[in-house]
């Protein structure tokens, strides 16, 4: 019997299903679609096209991987962000929705920079996928970015990233552990930076411990060895009345306002995420 559109997503919706993960259809429908070129809308105006042998192939390979725990992203590659197409790599950490906070909220601030004074430059600390930076450089055509990050990896894949959604001449990526390789000033800084205990890092799911770089998940015995870093250093890169936007734990708001606020730096905003929970805060440099 020839296995169509429908009956192929509907068995690996049961195969992930009978393993326990926590959203097989979701998961079945991205695999399925992703892997072999369909939209959403497909599933439904050509849930009777037939599937060859090579795409069943194709998708139980997938499935494998996926009940191994290996994210759906990362087995496809590639991930929507923002709006934006972003690659995915071992060296970098797969970007959450929750992270889109920190682009909305500092979003206001980046075109009222270009509307009063004209070009803008943001800097993105331990940028990954690029994806802060880029997209922000999609929203506003004045933004310059500079995506520093450790790992080599990583900076090579935003700087990919960029090419591939249009905005390389505006994105120099560098290689640097926070501000150590950077010079200049910006008029933005904005971070996504490891902020997990150390001690924390064996109880998360496999799909974060064994996917995720361990670069982009530790923050030191506290989980704020990253923001200690910015904060003692930002004052020299960060223009007068410029902006830091920060992305946090779920309990971290109050330890990582008291640490920037001795540093000089005014909290102005604190945003929650979908899920309710304390996820971006937004400081302003302390005019002298």
């Amino acid at each position: 019997m020839t296995m169509t559109l429908a009956a192929l997503v509907a068995q690996s919706r049961n195969t992930l299903s009978d393993a326990g993960l926590a959203d097989p259809a979701t998961d079945a429908r991205a695999l399925v679609c992703g892997l072999l070129g369909f939209s959403t809308t497909d599933l439904v105006l050509s849930a009777d096209r037939p599937i060859s042998d090579e795409e069943q192939q194709t998708v139980q390979q997938a499935l494998s991987r996926r009940l191994a725990r290996e994210p759906v992203h990362r087995i496809l590659g590639e991930r929507e962000f923002y709006g934006v197409r972003l690659m995915l790599s071992p060296h970098t950490l797969e970007p959450r929705p929750d992270t889109e906070v920190l682009v909305d909220a500092i979003l206001p601030f980046a075109r009222q920079c270009v509307v009063a004074d004209g070009p803008a430059q943001l800097l993105d600390l331990g940028t990954g996928t690029g994806a802060i930076a880029i997209a922000l450089l999609k929203e506003v055509p004045q933004l310059s970015a500079v995506g520093a990050d450790i790992a080599s990896g990583a900076r090579d894949m935003a700087v990919r990233n960029a090419a591939l959604n249009g905005v390389a001449e505006r994105f120099t990526g560098v290689e640097s552990r926070w501000f150590d390789a950077i010079t200049g000033r910006f008029d933005i800084i904005v971070s996504n930076p490891p902020y997990i205990r150390s001690d924390v890092i064996r109880d998360l799911e496999p799909d974060v411990r064994n996917h995720d770089p361990i670069l982009a998940l530790d923050g030191g015995s506290d989980g704020l060895d990253a923001y200690h870093a910015i904060a003692r250093n930002a004052h020299a890169y960060l223009k007068e009345g410029g902006m830091i936007g920060l992305e946090i734990g779920y309990d971290q708001k109050q330890p990582v306002t008291e640490l920037f606020a001795a540093r000089g730096y005014t909290l102005i905003k604190a945003v929650r995420d979908y899920g309710g929970n304390d996820r971006v805060l937004l400081f302003t440099s302390q005019k002298a």
